[in-house]
């Protein structure tokens, strides 16, 4: 099988997008597919959102409150911080593409392999974009190497868990090249799209937020609640930056059903507890079974894991590629930086698709 192009613009830039997939490896395009490729939470929505949407919908003759000051408050008691630290987003999409208007001109690095999202929001903004590799083979952050090819720049992404490696920086490490970055005046932007599949208590680095000026957090509601048609995120930031990220954003950015919807999401805690629940229990499992098919398994603390056959991105292409015609959609990696399309990256799901994709893997992988 021929392997796929970066520049071939049939290539899907994210998960979840199967019809360009289909097309290119001649499937018909009602082909029936579980979607391992897109990174959302098989619990949710939770039940009682579609009452509630229904409830909101008188709402939507009028304008929201530009402000959003319900929502910002629900998330402001949930994260612990001032509501002046807050700004709510079109989902984490916005949020990225704000945090790259506040340096238009300037310079960035994003730690690979991670979302392309990050290098698309730099490009809008007219940044130069530097790519920084984080340690292999473990994907590791290394504060120490990342200063000394910092230079100039003045915002650095980080996004923990990593999407699409998995992996969880450490509390420590980030606290060190949050004082590095400081330093060298630039600000670092960390995604943390995924924290709410972590399994560890006290991961959130909200608290970091009152030592260092130059942190900017950024949030979905997106990834953990499954409505990635609704678009909700959020910006976490000192008040002085806060200020000139709403002055970047347009008005009544975030619709009326998605604001109103925020605090009863936060409220859920029954639903933040089934996840994690179920997620001790499969992501063990899931990573094991991965591993005793023969593929390299990378450990992960999101709900997603990063895989391969350690044979090279023309393999990868075929397992994919049989994977389709099984009904197995999963995320390629050519568009990763420092992959090159070797691995292949699987959303955990429910019990039973997770066995549907076992059975099919097996089937596929040759001994």
């Amino acid at each position: 099988m021929v392997g796929l192009s970066l520049d071939d613009d049939r290539w899907p830039r994210h998960g979840g997008q199967a019809a360009a997939l289909l097309a290119r490896f001649g499937l018909p395009h009602d082909q029936p597919l579980i979607d391992f490729s897109a990174n959302l939470n098989p619990l949710g929505p939770p039940a009682w959102v579609p009452e509630r949407l229904a409830e909101l919908a008188a709402g939507l003759a009028h304008y929201p409150d530009p402000g959003y000051p319900r929502a910002r408050e629900a998330i402001a008691r949930h994260e612990g911080v001032a509501v002046e630290q807050v700004l709510l987003t079109n989902g984490g999409a916005e949020a990225i593409f704000l945090t790259a208007a506040l340096h238009p001109g300037g310079r960035a690095a994003v730690l690979q392999p991670s979302f392309g999202e990050y290098t698309r929001a730099c490009a809008a903004h007219g940044l130069a974009v530097s790519s920084l590799a984080m340690t292999a083979p473990d994907f590791r952050l290394d504060p120490e190497a990342v200063e000394a090819r910092l230079g100039d720049c003045d915002l650095l992404f980080l996004c923990r868990p990593n999407n699409p490696t998995g992996t969880l920086s450490p509390w420590m490490a980030v606290e060190t090249l949050l004082g590095m970055a400081r330093r060298q005046n630039c600000r670092v932007v960390i995604d943390e799209a995924f924290i709410d599949f972590v399994d560890a208590p006290g991961e959130r680095l909200s608290p970091l937020l009152a030592g260092f000026d130059n942190l900017i957090l950024l949030r979905s509601l997106t990834k953990l609640y499954t409505l990635p048609g609704l678009r909700l995120g959020y910006v976490l930031a000192g008040e002085e930056t806060m200020r000139r990220l709403q002055d970047h954003q347009p008005p009544w950015s975030v619709n009326h059903l998605a604001a109103e919807l925020v605090e009863d999401l936060l409220a859920d805690e029954d639903f933040l507890v089934r996840t994690q629940a179920w997620l001790r229990e499969e992501r063990p499992r899931f990573q094991s079974r991965l591993a005793s098919l023969g593929l390299e398994v990378m450990p992960s603390q999101a709900n997603f894991c990063l895989v391969r056959q350690n044979t090279g991105p023309a393999a990868a292409d075929a397992l994919l590629g049989r994977l389709l015609h099984a009904g197995i959609l999963a995320r390629h990696t050519h568009d990763f930086s420092g992959l090159d399309g070797s691995w292949l990256r699987l959303a955990l799901r429910g019990r039973a698709d997770n066995d549907r994709l076992f059975a099919a893997l097996a089937a596929e992988i040759s001994p």
